[in-house]
């Protein structure tokens, strides 16, 4: 390190996108500091998927309850809101601190506080300086905010993950992860609601067919959802709120989710005073080693313009790589794998590689579908919905796969190496997994 930079490398925030990284760092000899305003860990433990999980985790044994109820004595459980509430923060609320532990173990400086570019190799933290040789970006997303009349009388992802009390009539405004996981989660527990569709589309990046079927089975469960809705503003109306939409529609309800997407969480960082480009809706422009337009400058996670899925494994796998640039042990540029995505509604969406919407275009593409209700597995659950999608290319490879099911996680992630790696036939017969199980159904596919 030169002898005028306080640190080698110093972190601005300290999600996934940062620790992952930075503990690793430290152990090579570096001098690491992380500034960080709000909670150690960022969104995933605290207000993401970590803490949705922990609330999901009823949701699917009550649905497998449903699926096999007729093998069963008793009345069908129900979700008890104040009880889940309380193990998701009894599980959650210690990350925090058990993550700024592991960073302060491995010889980490952790600054709380905002802290913001004033030039190349400084960082103001609540008007003390901090300089480094090298500075990481990695601030992550912050949720969207309508910009309509009433916008106040909305809330984000946060404040459901901390609600004590589950409201009667929940409004949803939005159609992509946060909007139908939290749809899954609060019909489940028994609030009636509604999802404000700004299209007729929902969660985008899968494939249509498998979303339909998933906003079927929400729909047959009472979810209600007005595609096309322009929703125009929000009212507060005696105890109760008013949603306007179309041209002069109102729906009456008692607690609105703005999940209408998040944006980069680059505002306040002093990014256009030391030149780092960026854009507004994308993030922080990086090149193929995560660098910005600034030399010395780097950033990692959810907050780059990047056209790989925003997520935490993601996160993890770029900030690891910047560990290896840093301490020398690559001058190669990042080399993504193929990612796994999956939306944790009930049944689940999940998929890998090649989309099986773009290959149904490509002639270079081959799309094998099932029906996997008849599998043995899928039977011994009675997943009556469960279907996959592989993507084969012209020597045979699985390049991409599909599937919505109660068990789609982990058919993909079962998938995943033989998307990465193109196993060969020869490659595939070597590998028996435990039968019977979820993965035997599956590699028996390929």
């Amino acid at each position: 390190m030169a002898t005028n930079y306080d640190y080698d490398v110093l972190y601005l925030g300290a999600g996934h996108g940062t620790f992952d990284g930075a503990i690793p760092l430290a152990g090579t000899g570096k001098k690491v500091a992380v500034v960080e305003a709000e909670a150690i860990g960022g969104t995933c433990p605290n207000w993401g998927c970590n803490a949705k999980i922990a609330l999901d985790a009823p949701v699917a044994l009550t649905r497998e309850q449903e699926r096999i109820k007729d093998q069963l004595n008793g009345e069908q459980s129900t979700i008890n809101w104040t009880a889940n509430m309380s193990r998701k923060h009894s599980i959650i609320d210690v990350l925090p601190g058990a993550i700024e532990g592991m960073m302060k173990d491995a010889g980490i400086d952790v600054i709380k506080g905002y802290g913001k570019l004033t030039d190349a190799h400084t960082v103001e933290v609540d008007g003390e300086q901090k300089t480094a040789d090298k500075i990481v970006i990695a601030t992550g997303l912050t949720p969207h905010k309508l910009n309509i009349p009433g916008t106040e009388l909305a809330h984000n992802s946060k404040d459901f993950l901390a609600l004590t009390h589950l409201p009667k009539r929940i409004t949803i405004v939005g159609g992509g992860y946060i909007a139908m996981e939290f749809a899954t989660i609060a019909n489940a527990a028994g609030a009636e609601v509604t999802v404000m569709l700004h299209s007729d589309v929902a969660l985008r990046p899968f494939y249509q067919p498998f979303v339909k079927k998933v906003l079927v089975d929400l729909q047959r469960r009472g979810v209600h959802f007005v595609k096309n809705s322009n929703v125009r503003g929000f009212k507060k109306v005696d105890d109760a709120l008013a949603v306007e939409y179309g041209e002069d529609d109102t729906l009456a309800t008692d607690w609105i989710l703005d999940a209408t997407g998040r944006v980069p969480n680059v505002h306040g960082l002093g990014l256009e005073e030391v030149g780092v480009k960026f854009d507004e809706r994308h993030g922080i422009d990086v090149n193929d080693h995560l660098q910005t337009s600034v030399e010395n400058i780097y950033a990692s996670g959810d907050v780059i313009n990047s056209k790989q899925p925003k997520l935490t494994p993601t996160a993890i796998f770029e900030t690891t790589y910047l560990t290896s640039l840093f301490s020398g042990q690559t001058t190669d540029p990042i080399d993504f794998p193929a990612v796994g995505t999956n939306a944790f509604t009930s049944p689940r969406i999940s998929e890998a590689g090649v989309s099986v919407a773009e290959a149904e275009k490509d002639d270079n593409y081959k799309v094998v579908k099932a029906d996997l209700s008849a599998d043995w597995y899928y039977q011994v659950d009675n997943d009556s919905i469960a279907e996959r999608a592989l993507v084969f290319d012209k020597e045979g490879h699985l390049v991409g796969a599909s599937e919505v099911s109660s068990h789609a996680v982990e058919s993909i992630n079962t998938l995943l190496p033989a998307i990465e790696f193109k196993y060969t036939k020869e490659q595939l017969g070597r590998i028996i997994q435990i039968f019977p199980s979820v993965a035997s159904d599956v590699w028996a596919t390929i």
